[in-house]
């Protein structure tokens, strides 16, 4: 009988040594919000068109970074970035999971799920006796087996293989979410449940992982919501006198693609998304003043990030980026620079800002360094630890350069390629064809003045390392379809 009684006696003894580790820990809140713009959040452009007090509420509590970066235009890719500190280049997730659009060649391999081997930056938490619990948006993986309760988190909460709703109204027909009274709003809904997540664990350290739906497609908005955004943009100068849509050269001020007639906002009023960003950032604000009320707030760490780029070149381009080019889909700023907000009580200072560049894969090392947890170098590669910058916004990191590689066509009209940032200069190469731009972001946020003539040596020295970082996480590139031309390689 003792040889029975062994094993669930270690087990018991290592759960309360986990949860006694855990006692005086800070709790984890994490925003995730699904293809956000740059310029959607007031804390980021005073001038937006939508209402955002209670996302601004963070970055007035903490750090704003300037210059954060998604590590790929598009969902998928990001989300797995976030989860493991990896970047997802290395295990070829570099495409939303549901990605196979084609064009003049086929696309890189695609793997479209985040494999059960990774140690989750939630199963780091639960191992040091955290309740944790996923909320929204999953879309790393297509079956349950690779699912959020799979993945570290004790409770999942509509997290499945989708990456957009059904309907924002339920029901909502969502295998990981009960259906609620008929019109019920999916902001309001996760934020709901991540309340009373709150509620039920506020006597330990939790790390709750509310990854939004919103403001992805399909377009759909409160009535009363719409209805005022409506007239807030019946108020503005009329579209005659004050386009809001131009084509890729007009608006980027660039040599597009040959008849490029792609149409870009040029102005944010689309009253439907504006209508999903206030309720979107109403279900933030229900989750703050919960910190708020059960005296969390100066315990707990809360990060907001968007997974990509706003969606401006399709999908009736609901927002605009400007004057940021591109948007989701793109290696431009407008599809990987991303609201990046971390408020660390004790660590960071009120309303600071930081225009170091940082991106997703850095989280992983940065919340388990607040947390006063031991690093996981073995598994976040690709990240590094912001305390840092959180502790002096004017101090470096080490890290010399930021990568990405999309060896995809997006939806959205992105072409296939990659990207490095290096201090102001970030270069962009074609996978096409190999061609190259390169840009300086201090001068040219907009990146419509190529330097690629005039500055050659920077050109070649920044595409030797580019192409040192790919050889290094064995970057995949396009395929030639059959009996057709031999695509571009390094």
């Amino acid at each position: 009988m003792l040889r029975h009684l062994l094993p669930l006696l270690a087990l018991i003894t290592s759960g309360i040594a986990a949860s006694s580790a855990a006692a005086g820990k800070p709790n984890v809140v994490f925003f995730l919000v699904d293809d956000l713009g740059y310029m959607d959040i007031r804390a980021y452009n005073p001038e937006s068109f939508y209402e955002t007090p209670h996302c601004d509420r963070i970055a007035a509590a903490g750090m704003r970074f300037t210059s954060g970066y998604a590590a790929n235009p598009v969902c998928s890719p990001t989300r797995y970035s976030i989860m493991t500190g990896r970047h997802p280049s290395r295990p070829d997730s570099t495409n939303f999971f549901s990605g196979r659009r084609g064009g003049r060649f086929n696309s890189a391999p695609l793997h479209d799920r985040m494999d059960l081997s990774e140690l989750t930056l939630a199963e780091a938490f639960r191992e040091a006796g955290y309740a944790t619990c996923f909320a929204g948006k999953w879309h790393l993986g297509p079956t349950p087996e690779f699912w959020p309760t799979k993945q570290g988190f004790d409770v999942n909460i509509g997290g499945h293989s989708r990456g957009m709703p059904r309907s924002f109204f339920s029901p909502y027909h969502n295998p990981r979410l009960p259906d609620g009274p008929k019109g019920e709003h999916l902001a309001d809904r996760l934020a709901a449940d991540s309340v009373r997540f709150i509620d039920s664990n506020k006597d330990k350290p939790f790390f709750l992982y509310l990854s939004f739906y919103s403001v992805h497609t399909p377009l759909q908005g409160k009535r009363e919501l719409v209805a005022k955004y409506r007239a807030k943009a019946a108020s503005l100068p009329s579209p005659e006198a004050d386009p809001e849509f131009g084509n890729e050269e007009q608006v980027w001020q660039t040599k597009g693609r040959k008849g490029a007639t792609r149409r870009v906002r040029i102005r944010q009023r689309h009253a439907v998304y504006g209508a999903m960003m206030e309720s979107m950032d109403t279900a933030v604000g229900r989750v703050l003043d919960a910190l708020d009320q059960y005296k969390l707030t100066s315990k707990t760490i809360v990060v907001f990030m968007s997974d990509n780029g706003g969606l401006s070149t399709s999908e009736g381009s609901p927002t605009s980026n400007l004057p940021l080019r591109g948007g989701k889909g793109w290696l431009y700023e407008g599809g990987i620079r991303e609201p990046y907000m971390i408020a660390a009580p004790g660590v960071a200072q009120a309303g600071t800002v930081c225009d170091h560049p940082v991106t997703s894969t850095d989280f992983y090392p940065t919340l388990l360094a607040l947390a006063g947890l031991p690093p996981k170098p073995e598994q976040h590669l690709d990240g590094h630890s912001l305390v840092p910058l959180l502790r002096d916004p004017s101090a470096k990191l080490t890290r010399k350069s930021l990568h990405w590689h999309y060896p995809h066509y997006s939806n959205q009209g992105g072409f296939p390629g990659g990207a490095i940032r290096q201090g102001d200069y970030k270069l962009i190469e074609r996978f096409e064809d190999g061609r190259v731009h390169l840009y300086n972001l201090k001068d040219d946020l907009g990146e419509k003045n190529d330097l690629t003539g005039k500055e050659p040596a920077r050109v070649e020295a920044m595409r030797r390392d580019l192409h040192a970082w790919y050889k290094k996480v064995d970057a995949k590139f396009l395929q030639p379809k059959p009996g057709g031309p031999i695509p571009w390689r390094p």
